[in-house]
């Protein structure tokens, strides 16, 4: 008697911009680089954010959620402690919201807000993983304004190598240290301008993405297979 089917790995997208990277994976997946998943739901933490309507055209559902407009954190907001304590009830929230659609893998593509052990841990719990695109290599810029970092050390001589890079890697408390899943290294070139540099290394950020995507839904597919 033949196995049935394994279900296709359930992927959730999270951006916060113009969406290019969330356009590379929907790309990715009428390709079928990435094979055997379909995204699910995109949320976004920004009411422009242009991602939604690449959403509406590729007919995937999106939600807007943001920590003022959901009465999570009063605009303008100062006190450390409040900001803190808004965060950490907004990540839960999200948290339940994402888990409602019963994914297998979230995608951070382009998203602009650092989580809290309140999205973490019960994420995590359920078995999902969680990674993030972010455009330096392994332990180098984490946090914001990475390429503009490495863009003047370059300037500085103070680059190694005069490289730069790209990195997919799963989402931990610490930023942008979680395990890395798929790296590329980008030399900087002299005479470069900050623009050139970045457009570069957007252009490679949609292939990685996309790569490391499909790597690791082909992990989730083969551990699905097993059981």
């Amino acid at each position: 008697m033949a196995s049935s089917p394994t279900s296709p790995c359930r992927i959730v997208v999270m951006a916060s911009g113009s969406g290019s990277n969330f356009q590379a994976l929907l790309d990715g997946l009428s390709s079928s680089r990435i094979s055997s998943a379909q995204i699910v739901r995109l949320f976004v933490n920004r009411k422009t954010a242009f991602a939604v309507t690449r959403a509406e055209k590729a007919g995937v559902p999106s939600e807007y959620f943001n920590m003022v407009a959901g009465g999570f954190q009063t605009k303008g907001e100062k006190d450390a402690d409040k900001l803190r304590e808004a965060r950490i009830r907004y990540d839960i929230a999200l948290a339940d919201k994402v888990l409602a659609e019963k994914p297998d893998l979230v995608v951070l593509a382009g998203w602009m807000h650092v989580f809290t052990e309140g999205f973490l841990k019960p994420i995590a719990a359920q078995g999902v993983r969680a990674i993030n695109l972010h455009p330096a290599l392994p332990g180098k810029y984490d946090g914001a304004g990475a390429i503009e970092r490495a863009y003047q050390d370059f300037q500085d001589g103070k680059l190694e190598n005069n490289k730069t890079g790209i990195m997919i890697h799963y989402v931990i408390a610490e930023v942008d240290r979680g395990a890395p899943i798929m790296t590329k290294e980008i030399e900087c070139k002299k005479g470069e301008s900050l623009e050139d540099l970045e457009q570069r290394i957007h252009s490679h950020e949609h292939e990685l993405i996309v790569a490391a995507t499909a790597k690791v839904v082909d992990e989730i597919v083969a551990e699905k297979n097993k059981r």
